[in-house]
């Protein structure tokens, strides 16, 4: 089960935020070649958001090579994907570490309370 969340106050495009949730999925493991994704329907309802937002960012992940989309079945991980490089997951990693650092200096937050948070939030979603 995927766990995407957005964050309408991050500055990203929503599709922009499923459409790096997705490839972190794909990326870590957590989602296989051939695995089907949510429809386009629940994902948009799960989610509150415009179906066209699942859309779009299901046909960029398409057109990036992460997704299979088959005609009246849905999306699918592309079978020949690959995971980010070292060099991608850093700088993706450092680009959400930013992130959450500012906005939980935002909030007055500590650096402990931030770590624990994150090693929580982790066992979560290694552990589903």
């Amino acid at each position: 089960m995927l766990h995407l969340q957005i964050n309408p106050n991050s500055g990203v495009p929503v599709y922009r935020q499923v459409m790096d949730q997705i490839k972190y999925y794909i990326a870590s493991g957590l989602l296989a070649a051939g695995e089907q994704l949510p429809s386009i329907r629940a994902l948009a309802t799960s989610l509150a958001v415009n179906p066209t937002t699942i859309v779009k960012a299901y046909t960029e992940l398409q057109h990036a090579g992460a997704v299979e989309m088959k005609q009246g079945k849905g999306a699918f991980v592309a079978e020949s994907v690959g995971g980010l490089s070292e060099k991608q997951l850093s700088k993706a990693l450092q680009q959400l570490a930013r992130q959450l650092a500012v906005e939980a200096a935002q909030m007055g937050a500590t650096s402990q309370q931030v770590i624990e948070a994150v090693q929580e939030e982790l066992k979560k979603v290694q552990h589903d």
